[in-house]
This record gives structure tokens, C-alpha cells and sequence, in this order.
């Protein structure tokens, strides 16, 4: 189980409108072990005003209703969302409907590794992010993101941030327990795919891979371009180790 990442936000004032998707966090994080370390750098706090205090926590997603208040479809029929495009075969994926599409993600969430983690804000799930083992995902087989060597990299594909609570720094804390996560579970690193977009603005329905910027400000790095496009902006292989072999 995935010891609570806490991070303290301070509320601050508004910065410049960056069409960045996740930028703009003013945040002061102070958690254990220290997220600076985890995610490579502590976000710039200048002009950060104490009006209030907002603590985010992330842990395991381990709780289904939690999963389904994040990306559960909002209707009970469908056979879209839930986060199981890359997860699961594209045959299965298409053919889970309804209540058969709920279980197979409450049996997810009973599996170990649980399929990601969740951020909360005083008890309510407010962030979603995606993480798993690459070679139990269909980015295994995936021909347009390359393989940058044999590692058993751990993924980070998807993020979803409760309307209400974007631009508040949500994103690098989920990017911060992920990583922690992976560490704590003996993964040699991990790699995200987000879009290479170069400030220009993301349309918010293709956001959930998350950008460029998102993943350097955790401390990433590109490792590799990729056969895919995103909204019309090509996606990068983002990496960061977390061991000596890697």
C-alpha cells in the first residue's frame, strides 16, 4: 500500500494564464519523503500570498468508487472511459459494457499493482493518474511508442482532474505520488507519452496525456520521439530513473 504522499498548497494569486496544461502551481510541498527529491524540483512559490491551506494527499487507487467518481462514464451503459483503453486489449475493451465494465475495474482495483493513483483533497477524490507496469499494457505492443530499451519501465498515460480543481497544481502531485509509487515498488523507471505542444494551447478532451512541460517540471527527460500525434502535436517518450541501472 502506498504510504500517503502529503502536499501542502499554499493559495496564492493568480498567475499569468499559461496555456501549459498543469502549469500555474504555486505550490510549496512538504512531504515524506520530500517531494523536491521525488519530482526533481519544488515549484516556484514567488508572490505566494498564506489566505489558506489546502492538503493534497495521493495513495493507491485501491477504491473503486473513487476510480468511478474520476473516470467512470456517466452513462451506465457505455462501453468509453473508465481508463481501460490502454490497459486492456482493444477487443475486450470495446466489448465491456455497463456492470461487466464497472467489475473488471473493481477487480483492477483489488490487483497488485492497483491500476494507478488518485489524489484527494480533505477526503474527496480530486486527480486521477494512470500508472502501471509498460509490459502488462497495450504500450507493450504499441508499434508508434518505442521501446527505449529492455528496462521493466513502469507507464504514466492519464490524467484526470475534477472540474473545479484544475490549475490548482493537482497534476504534479499526482505526477509526484506515481513516481514515489513506482520507487517504493522497485520500478527502474518510468516513462510517460504526453504532447510535445510547445506552449500552444491543448484541446482539454486530449489533455489527459498530459504535456511536455508537465512531465520536465517532475524531472523528466526525453528519451525518444514517438510515431504518435495528439490533437496535432506529436508526443514525446518522457523518462525518469529511478534506479543506478537505470
Amino acid at each position: 500500500m502506498l504510504a500517503d504522499v502529503r502536499c501542502t498548497m499554499l493559495r496564492a494569486r493568480p498567475a499569468a494564464r499559461d496555456e501549459h496544461i498543469g502549469r500555474n502551481d504555486q505550490g510549496i510541498y512538504d512531504s515524506h519523503p520530500p517531494l523536491a527529491l521525488i519530482a526533481g524540483r519544488v515549484p516556484d512559490v514567488g508572490g505566494a500570498r498564506h489566505t489558506g491551506r489546502m492538503v493534497i494527499k495521493v495513495r493507491a487507487a485501491t477504491e473503486f468508487d473513487d476510480v468511478a467518481a474520476l473516470v467512470g462514464p456517466k452513462k451506465p451503459t457505455s462501453n468509453v472511459c473508465f481508463c481501460l483503453s490502454y490497459r486492456i486489449g482493444s477487443k475486450e475493451n470495446k466489448a465491456l459494457r455497463g456492470p461487466a465494465r464497472a467489475d473488471r475495474v473493481r477487480e483492477l482495483c483489488e490487483h497488485d499493482p492497483p491500476p494507478g493513483v488518485i489524489a484527494y483533497l480533505d477526503g474527496e477524490p480530486v486527480g486521477w493518474a494512470a500508472l502501471h507496469p509498460r509490459r502488462d499494457t497495450s504500450f507493450a505492443r504499441n508499434r508508434l511508442i518505442p521501446h527505449v530499451d529492455d528496462l521493466d519501465v513502469w507507464s504514466l498515460w492519464c490524467f484526470r482532474v475534477r472540474p473545479g480543481h484544475r490549475r490548482q497544481g493537482v497534476q504534479h502531485h499526482l505526477i509526484a505520488g506515481a513516481v514515489s509509487y513506482a520507487r517504493e515498488r522497485g520500478a527502474p523507471a518510468i516513462e510517460g507519452y504526453p504532447v510535445d505542444n510547445r506552449g500552444e494551447q491543448v484541446d482539454l478532451t486530449m489533455a489527459y496525456v498530459g504535456t511536455k512541460s508537465l512531465f520536465e517540471g517532475a524531472g523528466f527527460a526525453q528519451a525518444a520521439e514517438t510515431g504518435s500525434v495528439l490533437n496535432g502535436f506529436p508526443r514525446v517518450l518522457m523518462r525518469l530513473p529511478l534506479s543506478e541501472r537505470s
